[in-house]
């Protein structure tokens, strides 16, 4: 053994041959953590003074080779001085330098996946043999920094600047065969023929029929790319990257300014270069978001696994109601594995919903994702029926029957009866309370509230609501269902509009505020699509449907009438009364015209400007950022009320919520990541001084403790 630590071994093969093989103790996982990158030093430094050593071959002890850097450890660095983290990050590349300029030739093996800081010490090889099973990327930007360890320098050297820029400022995981195509790996073969590549690949590069220092040089030198080319390359790649990244997400055209900068150096210059950018991104907002976000989504899954040891096994399904809503839950359980019943009382409506699976399925098949004889296994696993014939065998049942109440316990009722003692029956209901439903249920510990949202296909996230008398296996059983059907859970407590419809309510609140100051909804939308929305609160009513927002409103204002009950007509009022439902029959606060690909396009119509002068009660002048505080502070404040109330666990989970369900801007991090980077107090005082537009711009006495105290929501 030549060295032996908790994450990494080094010991002799054969005939000078070394296997530097990576296996953190304890961990499921390789990473680079501290201890990792520590013990890479001394087991570099121990290869380099064995005279003995011709030849090293890198390794995993795991599934997996490295599958990046240790998030966590990036909170705390990322609050260095940019100082600080400069020489940081120069201090880590010097170990992989070290390891690249070794006297001996070296081979990576890589399985499983490689990212992040898993490819950059690939990449300060020479060589690279890779199984035709494993993945690689570099996927920093999706964190809101890029790479840090060499990867922006060693990449471009490797598969050209083309190739690179794509790679990096995508952040996505390629396979092995692109891996090859590119140049990214030298070998491809089946994982269990995977050492013996290796061992043949380092034997050619000691007996010198392979040149390793040749292999090796063009990673040491500038990019080969004259003035011209560079100009051409980089200039049209950062036009096309920042296009599709937006201006809210700076680091995939930083990464491109990066290598552009460093282009004309050798590789030590071009690392200091990467290091000074790193560091200048790693101070941002928008990375502590997209981290915090990362580790909000880990925390997200830890709860959901928890779930897993008293979860019932889901092997045949049913959904009530088919529809569009039912055959988009259909098509999510048939196409992840668990057949399903769906069940309609009218043909048309079955229909509807075999129509909607074989549509999604299509759409899978024709961008390749699928087999035609997938879809048709998928599609044979959606069994349509009219009657509970088969309801005795169910696990679980769905139901998605129109959203009123006395519907919604009339079926389930009925459905309890046709199934077996320890079904679980699931309402997939937006705002209708889960213990009020369960009051027509003989066994209500069977039951919790499932709230998928639409488009159910597209949508990551499914509220999975807990009930007065739901029973903790009704709840890790549907928690369990969620996820073999691709979705993130998030289990919250009963309550009108539940997490994510309860703090949208007071978003659209603030909308209709400003509607009746006369500002221009179109404005509106503009603005905070700016803020980062995907869409505007216009626009989002017009998709969700009027009808929809107006029946939520009620219900919202019955529960809580404090502060989402409203006096007069508003503008969903006007649009209402004036059969202007948004996209389903083409007039809302928009008209919809088809587009060529036969997509609604909105356009402005006069007719929905008339009608509201009607609710205008004065003219107020509004600034954008006005508009935004007007619309944030009641949804944020809300996400603070659901927290205190208990109605979600965690500020992560409240966070996620927002950010699955209703697509709150990721690189702010969610409604309470938001009011943090703000500043509690300051956002207690920017409240205040909206105070006179009603109870939903109050902060809680909690909140003003927190703000009195210097609390953060996320320490």
């Amino acid at each position: 053994m030549i060295y032996e630590g908790k994450a990494i071994t080094v010991q002799a093969l054969e005939s000078g041959i070394v296997e530097l093989k990576f296996d953190l103790k304890g961990e499921s996982v390789n990473k680079f953590n501290r201890l990792t990158l520590g013990e890479l030093r001394q087991a570099v430094d121990a290869i380099k003074a064995d005279a003995s050593v011709k030849g090293v071959i890198v390794s995993s002890g795991k599934g997996v080779f490295i599958v990046g850097a240790d998030i966590t450890e990036f909170v705390e660095n990322f609050k260095l001085p940019e100082e600080q983290l400069i020489s940081g990050n120069l201090e880590a590349n010097q170990i992989f330098s070290d390891f690249e300029d070794l006297a001996v030739p070296t081979v990576v093996a890589i399985n499983g996946i490689a990212l992040g800081g898993g490819l950059e010490m690939c990449l300060a090889a020479d060589y690279r043999i890779m199984a035709e099973d494993a993945k690689i990327g570099l996927p920093e930007v999706k964190l809101g920094i890029y790479p840090g360890f060499g990867g922006t320098v060693r990449l471009p050297r490797l598969i050209g600047t083309d190739n690179a820029v794509e790679w990096i400022a995508s952040g996505k995981e390629n396979r092995a065969e692109e891996a090859l195509k590119v140049g990214a790996v030298d070998a491809v073969v089946s994982a269990d023929k995977l050492q013996a590549g290796a061992l043949d690949l380092i034997k050619r590069a000691i007996s010198g029929e392979l040149d390793y220092k040749a292999k090796r040089q063009p990673k040491l030198e500038k990019l080969k790319l004259n003035a011209i080319e560079q100009m051409m390359a980089f200039e049209t790649a950062k036009g096309f990257v920042a296009g599709q990244a937006g201006p809210n997400y700076p680091a995939p055209v930083e990464a491109i300014k990066t290598i552009q900068k460093a282009a004309n150096f050798g590789r030590d210059k071009a690392l200091e270069v990467e290091a000074a950018g790193f560091a200048k991104l790693a101070k941002t907002s928008v990375a502590e978001s997209l981290i915090g976000l990362f580790l909000n989504d880990q925390e997200l899954k830890k709860k959901a696994k928890a779930h897993d040891a008293i979860a019932h096994d889901v092997k045949l399904a049913a959904v009530l109601g088919a529809g569009i809503m039912g055959g988009g839950i259909a098509y999510q359980s048939a196409s992840k594995g668990t057949p399903i019943l769906m069940k309609d009382i009218r043909e048309e409506g079955i229909q509807m919903g075999l129509n909607e699976a074989s549509k999604l399925l299509g759409k899978r098949v024709e961008k390749g994702r699928m087999t035609t004889a997938q879809m048709a296994e998928s599609l044979s696993a959606i069994r349509p029926t009219m009657s509970y014939g088969d309801f005795g065998h169910v696990d679980i049942v769905v139901e998605a029957v129109v959203e009123n109440p006395k519907v919604k316990q009339a079926v389930l009722a009925e459905v309890e009866a046709a199934v077996k003692e320890d079904t679980i029956l699931a309402s997939n209901t937006s705002t209708i309370s889960i213990s009020l439903l369960a009051k027509a249920l003989k066994r209500p510990e069977n039951f919790v509230g499932m709230h998928f949202f639409n488009p159910v296909h597209m949508m990551p996230l499914v509220e999975v609501i807990r009930g007065e008398k739901s029973s903790d296996k009704a709840v890790a059983t549907t928690v369990a269902y969620a996820k073999k059907m691709g979705k993130n859970p998030i289990v919250v407590n009963d309550c009108p509009g539940f997490l994510v419809n309860r703090v949208l309510f007071p978003y659209f609140g603030g909308f209709s505020k400003l509607l009746s100051f006369g500002v221009d909804f179109a404005r509106i939308d503009k603005v905070m699509e700016k803020f980062g929305w995907p869409m505007g609160p216009a626009y989002l009513s017009d998709v969700v449907g009027i009808d929809t927002g107006h029946h939520g409103r009620d219900v919202m204002a019955e529960g809580f009438p404090d502060r989402m009950a409203v006096e007069g007509r508003t503008a969903v009022d006007v649009m209402y009364e004036a059969n202007r439902l948004g996209q389903k029959n083409g007039k809302g606060f928009y008209a919809y015209e088809t587009d060529k690909r036969g997509k609604p396009k909105k356009v402005t119509d006069p007719e929905a400007y008339e009608l509201l002068k009607s609710i205008v009660v004065e003219q107020r002048e509004m600034s954008d950022e006005d508009i935004i505080n007007t619309m944030m502070i009641p949804l944020c404040l809300e996400t603070v009320r659901c927290l205190e109330d208990g109605i979600v666990d965690t500020a992560a989970e409240a966070d996620m919520g927002l950010i699955y369900g209703i697509g709150f801007p990721p690189f702010r991090g969610g409604a309470l990541r938001y009011i943090d980077s703000v500043g509690v107090a300051e956002f207690v005082a920017l409240a205040d001084k909206y105070a006179d537009l009603g109870a939903l711009y109050q902060p809680t006495e909690k909140l003003r403790e927190m703000a009195k105290n210097g609390q953060t929501f996320f320490g």
